[in-house]
């Protein structure tokens, strides 16, 4: 192995086991302001132990979402520092923004939450957990709004061999930033409202604090519902921004090899890169890919075999993925779609709470195929179109790389499992009793 492919699982390896907490914490913060909203509109007292059965998993990801975040900005000065360099203007100016005007104000009211129960008013208290979520969400708006920049660039020029920011409000309103935000955010969205249900249906099938879990499975079934629909429906959109601006990406994620018009989606396909085809390929439905793509059925479509075999990206890795991301989401406005009907039968309905109860890993699933695609069809571009991934890596040796990979296993691996043991330590343990909060 060389240092550029070290250096690219080490960061994917950072990237997504920072990402398996960073949704949970951005959906759940909504849905814990809704529910402190609640107790302080009814003050119904089930609504204030919800809050703080779900505001405690929050914490407990919260925590572990900025322990392994934080490693992964260094990493554009250890092994990205000839990225850095190049586009540090733009790149590190929307970080430095990030960190300034939503971090800190999403850990200072955090803090203020934690800490203000007995401190503030009710309707004080209830706000501060809204100003919680809404700086959540603006925190994942600027890193989301510089990871897009790198997709598609804008608002730059090159000088002295750099690139420098010439609009910053190109870069802000850059049109795939803000079709990245929405998809990111509503996955996020989606596996918070999966977590709760499938947490709420364990304890329903067990027949234990079934108000408490009642409730909190329609929250959340309501709050997945709408995120599902909106999900499938801007990912179409998305996927035709893509098309536009990164026609390689879309030809991997499709499979599709010959430029063709009518092009056809391939419901299964086991792409061959070598051989430049499909080995296996069956569900052929034509022209369905200048629908979606292009918007017109008989649209011409580009496929990979016009592209230098040097700027194609991972086709089977990219392909498989982004399969697997579309179908859960479909499968996800499918379940909650069954919810909505059953919602008033749950208790009732034991085959549908074991299927929600199973369905909890599926979101994290599909949110990291979805990165999958993002990142690995973007290959061979760190940014897109303008500095190759191999010419973006740090001078370092190969053994350095590696030495850090294998810490960064270990003690993400051990972090992994302190946070496990602490969220299902709370969930067993249930919510507090009514008493404890009269």
């Amino acid at each position: 192995m060389d240092v550029v492919l070290l250096s690219r699982l080490q960061f994917a390896a950072a990237t997504m086991f920072h990402f398996l907490f960073v949704p949970l914490t951005l959906g759940l913060s909504i849905l814990v302001a809704w529910m402190e909203t609640q107790w302080v509109r009814t003050g119904d007292e089930t609504y204030l132990r919800m809050t703080k059965f779900w505001g405690k998993i929050f914490l407990i990801n919260f925590a572990l979402g900025v322990v392994t975040g934080i490693t992964l900005e260094f990493q554009f000065g250890t092994n990205w520092s000839r990225y850095s360099a190049y586009v540090g203007d733009i790149f590190g100016s929307l970080l430095a923004i990030e960190a300034s005007a939503a971090f800190f104000l999403e850990s200072t009211m955090i803090g203020v939450w934690i800490f203000g129960w007995k401190k503030l008013s009710a309707k004080a208290h209830a706000a501060v957990m809204w100003l919680v979520a809404f700086a959540s969400s603006l925190s994942a708006v600027w890193i989301l709004t510089a990871n897009a920049w790198m997709q598609h660039p804008v608002g730059y020029t090159i000088r002295d061999g750099r690139a420098e920011v010439t609009r910053f409000l190109d870069v802000v309103t850059n049109p795939f930033a803000i079709l990245e935000i929405l998809h990111t955010l509503s996955g996020a969205y989606i596996l918070s409202a999966f977590f709760v249900m499938g947490v709420s249906a364990w304890y329903l099938l067990k027949q234990q604090h079934i108000d408490f879990f009642h409730r909190s499975f329609r929250t959340a079934l309501i709050f997945g519902a709408v995120f599902s629909l909106f999900s499938v429906v801007q990912g179409d959109i998305h996927g035709a921004d893509v098309a536009r601006k990164q026609p390689a990406k879309l030809a991997a994620m499709e499979a599709l090899w010959e430029t063709q018009k009518r092009a056809p989606l391939i419901l299964f396909a086991w792409p061959d890169q070598e051989k430049e085809k499909n080995v296996i390929e069956f569900g052929k439905i034509p022209g369905v890919v200048s629908l979606l793509a292009l918007r017109d059925i008989n649209a011409e479509v580009k496929g990979l075999k016009d592209f230098p075999k040097e700027e194609r990206p991972p086709v089977l890795l990219t392909s498989f993925a982004f399969k697997g991301m579309v179908g859960l989401g479909f499968y996800f406005v499918l379940i909650t779609l069954i919810g909505l009907y059953l919602r008033n039968r749950l208790l009732d309905s034991p085959r549908y709470l074991k299927i929600m109860m199973f369905s909890l890993p599926l979101p994290y699933i599909a949110n990291q195929l979805g990165w999958i695609v993002t990142e690995v069809g973007r290959q061979p571009w760190i940014v897109y179109g303008l500095m190759k991934t191999s010419d973006a890596v740090s001078p370092i040796a190969v053994s350095q790389v590696a030495t850090t990979l294998a810490a960064f296993v270990l003690v993400y691996g051990l972090l992994g499992m302190v946070g496990a043991f602490l969220v299902v330590r709370h969930i067993r343990k249930g919510p507090e009793p009514e008493t404890a909060t009269a």
